[in-house]
């Protein structure tokens, strides 16, 4: 697949700078695969378009990883807290600015070990993360509730980004729903990282660390239909109905072409241009029909990115 194919065209004004009032009110294109038929819908009518598939969902916390700090003598720093490499306080995190950081320097809780190059630090953090949301830089506006940025069924922390299409949910309306199932998957800045290259098969997916019960996943594979909550419960599916163990790393990278052996029906937001999350998209619905649903949702005015509106692809 080239790069290309993973670009379009959208107006500004249509990247989402608030969740909407209640998370159930977002949109939501319904598009059916198999007669192309598409439906416009509020995503509080989800349950009406399902039929007793088990829906999946990514049950990841994010972590309050934006930490705002001072470097020795005066000047500003911040970290962004990725992954937490052991029990005893070592992250890997983003530092800024990089060219003026050392390895050795305190910046208030967090000591700098080890520079592993491309603004990537080893680092020692005081305590547990107390920072902001790490909201994307698309998001230029303050986040009034913090707690917008959470799924409401969070409950593992280790994330670095939310798991957005399940920001759509309110307990009662997964009340509503026949059949509700979690993974986990915690989600690093890699997934969101665009493509630079020409050729998707170039392009380096970094692991990110998940976890499944025995139990889920018994039921997951023996469902009758599976409904996927966003792109990463995708990739907890299709690692491990290729083989993979109940608790690991995944590199998976699902492209155009790819053969998918658990997930029947998928709920995503809208993605940005060059990212991996859209090639994901583009490999269950098709190259074609995805870009005429992003060229619809825009001329219907759709919200788009992590508080926009939501797809539900059948």
């Amino acid at each position: 697949m080239k790069r290309s194919e993973l670009e379009y065209s959208l107006p500004p004004e249509l990247i989402a700078q608030h969740p909407a009032e209640r998370r159930d009110e977002s949109r939501l294109l319904v598009y059916e695969r198999g007669s192309g038929e598409v439906r416009h819908r509020v995503f509080r009518e989800l349950p009406e378009e399902l039929g007793g598939e088990l829906v999946v969902v990514n049950d990841t916390r994010v972590v309050p990883a934006r930490l705002r700090l001072q470097r020795p003598g005066g000047g500003e720093a911040e970290v962004l807290l990725l992954e937490l490499l052991d029990g005893a306080g070592e992250w890997e995190g983003l530092a800024r600015p990089t060219k003026r950081l050392r390895p050795g320097q305190r910046l208030g809780p967090v000591e700098l070990v080890e520079h592993l190059g491309d603004g990537r630090w080893r680092l020692r953090l005081k305590g547990d993360p107390a920072g902001e949301a790490p909201l994307p830089p698309y998001i230029t506006e303050p986040l009034a509730d913090p707690g917008r940025y959470q799924t409401v069924y969070a409950e593992r922390e280790g994330s670095a980004a939310a798991p957005t299409a399940g920001l759509h949910f309110t307990p009662e309306l997964l009340a509503k729903l026949d059949d509700v199932e979690h993974v986990t998957l915690h989600v690093g800045l890699d997934t969101f990282r665009p493509v630079t290259v020409d050729e998707l098969d170039d392009h380096p997916i970094h692991t990110e660390r998940y976890s499944v019960e025995a139990a889920a996943w018994k039921r997951i594979r023996s469902a009758e239909r599976v409904v996927a909550v966003g792109t990463t419960t995708v990739r907890v599916l299709e690692t491990l109905a290729a083989g993979g163990s109940l608790v690991g790393r995944t590199d998976l990278f699902i492209t155009p072409g790819f053969d998918f052996r658990r997930t029947d029906a998928l709920v995503t937001n809208f993605h940005l241009p060059g990212s991996t999350l859209l090639a994901l998209v583009m490999a269950f619905a098709g190259i074609d029909e995805t870009r005429r649903l992003y060229e619809l949702a825009i001329e219907e005015r759709y919200r788009f990115y992590s508080f926009g509106d939501a797809m539900l692809i059948l």
